[in-house]
């Protein structure tokens, strides 16, 4: 460390010391060789920082210090302490990373160069820039975990701190810290620190509530403790003459805690029944069930309160025995049984026995579990938008569980209100790709069935099924979700590519040509103009709405590059199969169907959009005549198509009834229905029935109209 050496010189002494030697107390895990590095860390942040001040007048490397520090206790490596002291030199001090990887390696450079980019995020405002703020965060926990350990480190001590701000300040960095920090922590199962995140969160961001809530709890702490002495010595004496080795820890839950219980269960202070509680530490697994039997019998529990986290743990790692026991004067007391390694993961989550390069991940439970969700983190950044990848990572930082089991006795851990396709995609994506129904408890059940803790579930697939768009509305696990949407949107590449070879096979149809007899130089010429680079991603913005096929035609036939759009004379006609799927829509202001004359729109949005020639839009969409396409319907399709009816009839008991049952009878489904009442003499109804084609309409049309007094029918059209 010849470079600290020469440095010291340089420091003023009124930096010598700065917090530095509580730092170096802590470090009693690291060998002598690494607290030099430590140590040459510190100088070479306070030369940097050297004349910088905190809000509150310290010198500020006191600020990186005490990060350090926080670090230190979690008995963090080398690295990661050397890094906390580093954290805001690339920031404030222009130094370079390059200039840190030479000095302290290529590691503390990493981890000071990610922290530095978290940093710079913004979470002021509600729209694309604090999602997509949201979206690096996440990614730099992905690229090492020690990042956001510093992050959060670096936040506790900002916390800590935030009375040097101004009011409006402070309110703003705590509630960040409850809805983004505080969850984060909580997530890596560091609950010492996901506590104190959320006191000062809380504190800061509602005073009011905090001081109201605390004052409430402190006027009956007195009686509190009484009792939980009195029950404390009882179960030690208990405990001891069983044998079982045991620690006991009287424990109040914290406000923010008590606060969002009640805010979540719209409950009274006096109605949390689990404010106050006892932890007890035990040295063996088999002791705590021994343990919470002779706890039972002196104290009776709680019925529905019993949570065994041991058997099943908390998706973070978290394990320990949960019961609520009526205490000596009948109010409720919670109960936490667990083992000393249990206490410690309770405690500090990824961090519990931390060792960076050398944790087995098999073994350390927390951080394989952390390092599975920043896994599944990573694949789902590939292939979503900043909203929509915030949105699902969010459902896995406020998780509501339930456990279930597979067939052969697994565990799965899945949100509350998780459904059997929420389930399928927890097994694996392409048991949820190919999920046709399921059997709950041996019994089938609709796919869209929300599952109860202890059922066991089986899903039944098929070779040839596909996810139902329809499944987005009722799955809630993240992962189910961008499951479908990903699936759906390469099926929707698929066919929109198939779509526009169609539509532009069409057009050069109607100009006497071929796609076959284009000439390749006339199609890569026509690609370099528009930016791509093969022919499907041309085919594909034809299917989505994004080019006109009739001007593409006449641009590759032209080969001159003209950029006029051709008349309506020249319009192809692009035949309408009924079964193109996502990329065709039928607009639901005209309801079109085979035998209606109509015209297709081309959008961005929903791709080709059938209208009726008659439609009241079609003014609407007058200003972009360049989106229009001739359409025709195929030769004898089968399927069915929605179309909208106008009921008006006396207003008189069993009207809509009679009227429901002539659609019946005209072979024909109701889709929906609506009744309008403005008028005291008559009734308007509004149907949505499924029919073949405008025969089958005049079908139904005729049967509606055998109805006694009824005053008119007719179909809807905008």
């Amino acid at each position: 460390m010849e470079y600290a050496a020469s440095l010291r010189e340089k420091l003023p002494p009124a930096l010598q010391g700065v917090g530095f030697r509580r730092l170096m107390a802590k470090l009693d895990y690291l060998n002598d060789e690494q607290k030099a590095k430590v140590k040459a860390a510190f100088e070479f942040g306070a030369a940097r920082h050297s004349g910088q001040q905190r809000a509150s007048g310290k010198p500020y490397i006191s600020h990186p210090v005490a990060v350090a520090e926080i670090i230190a206790s979690m008995h963090l490596d080398v690295e990661s302490v050397c890094a906390a002291i580093l954290h805001d030199v690339i920031e404030d001090t222009g130094t370079s990373s390059k200039e840190i990887s030479d000095v302290f390696g290529e590691e503390v450079a990493i981890i000071v160069e990610g922290v530095s980019k978290l940093d710079q995020l913004s979470f002021t405002t509600r729209g694309d820039a604090q999602v997509e703020s949201f979206r690096k965060m996440m990614l730099a926990m992905v690229e090492d975990i020690r990042v956001i350990l510093v992050k959060l480190a670096d936040r506790l001590h900002n916390m800590r701190t935030l009375s040097a701000l101004k009011p409006e300040k402070r309110v703003r960095i705590a509630r960040e810290t409850l809805e983004i920090y505080a969850p984060i922590a909580n997530r890596l199962g560091i609950n010492w620190l996901k506590v104190e995140l959320e006191e000062f969160g809380f504190r800061n961001a509602y005073p009011f509530r905090a001081r109201v809530i605390d004052a409430a709890i402190k006027k009956a702490e007195g009686n509190q403790r009484q009792f939980i002495k009195r029950m404390s010595d009882r179960l030690d004496k208990q405990l001891m003459e069983a044998g079982i080795q045991t620690r006991i820890v009287g424990r109040k839950k914290h406000l923010y805690s008590i606060y969002q219980k009640m805010a979540r269960k719209k409950l009274p202070l006096s109605e949390i029944v689990d404010v106050y509680g006892m932890r007890i530490v035990v040295d063996s697994a088999d002791n705590c069930y021994r343990a919470l039997g002779i706890i039972h019998q002196l104290y009776k529990p709680m019925p529905g309160r019993f949570k065994d986290y041991i058997a099943i743990p908390r998706v973070n790692g978290y394990q320990s025995l949960h019961t609520t026991l009526f205490g000596p004067t009948g109010i409720p007391v919670e109960m936490q049984i667990r083992t000393e390694d249990m206490h410690q993961v309770a405690e500090s989550g990824v961090a519990a026995h931390f060792n960076y390069k050398a944790a087995d991940p098999a073994v350390v439970s927390p951080q394989t579990r952390a390092r599975d969700w920043l896994a599944s983190i990573s694949e789902m950044q590939a292939s979503t938008n900043s909203e929509e990848f915030m949105e699902n990572v969010k459902v896995d930082l406020f998780p509501d569980k339930v456990y279930v089991f597979t067939p052969t006795g697994e565990i799965l851990r899945l949100p509350r209100g998780a459904t059997c396709v929420d389930f399928a995609y927890a097994v694996h994506t392409d048991v949820g790709n190919r999920c046709v129904s399921a059997r709950i408890d041996r019994h089938l059940q609709p796919l869209r069935t929300q599952l109860k803790n202890g059922q066991t579930v089986e899903i039944i697939t098929a070779k040839n099924a596909q996810p139902n768009p329809n499944w987005v509305n009722f799955v809630v696990s993240a992962k189910a979700r961008h499951s479908i949407r990903h699936y759906l949107k390469n099926l929707r590449r698929d066919e929109s590519i198939e779509l526009g070879r169609r539509m532009l096979v069409e057009a050069l149809r109607a100009q006497g040509k071929s796609l076959r007899g284009i000439p390749k130089k006339q199609m890569n010429d026509l690609l370099q103009r528009f930016q791509l680079a093969k022919p499907v991603d041309l085919f594909e913005q034809l299917g989505l709405g994004k080019r006109v096929a009739p001007l593409v035609a006449q641009l590759l036939l032209s080969g001159d590059g003209g950029s006029a759009e051709p008349g309506q004379d020249h319009m192809p006609k692009i035949t309408i199969a009924g079964s193109e799927g996502l990329v065709v829509g039928y607009a639901r202001c005209c309801h079109p169907i085979p035998g209606d004359e109509v015209l297709g729109y081309v959008s961005s949005e929903r791709g080709l959009v059938i209208h009726r020639n008659i439609c009241g839009n079609l003014a609407h969409y007058a200003k972009k005549p360049g989106n229009w396409l001739a359409v025709e319907w195929e030769q004898d399709i089968d399927g069915e198509f929605s179309v909208e009816l106008k009921v008006e009839m006396p207003n008189r008991p069993g009207a809509l009834a009679e009227v429901a049952s002539r659609i019946a009878d005209a072979g024909t489904s109701i889709a929906q229905v609506s009744v309008s009442e403005d008028d005291e003499d008559y009734a308007e109804m509004t149907f949505i029935v499924l029919v073949r084609d405008r025969i089958h309409l005049a079908k139904v049309l005729r049967s509606i109209r055998s109805v006694p007094d009824l005053k008119r029918v007719a179909r809807s059209c905008a």
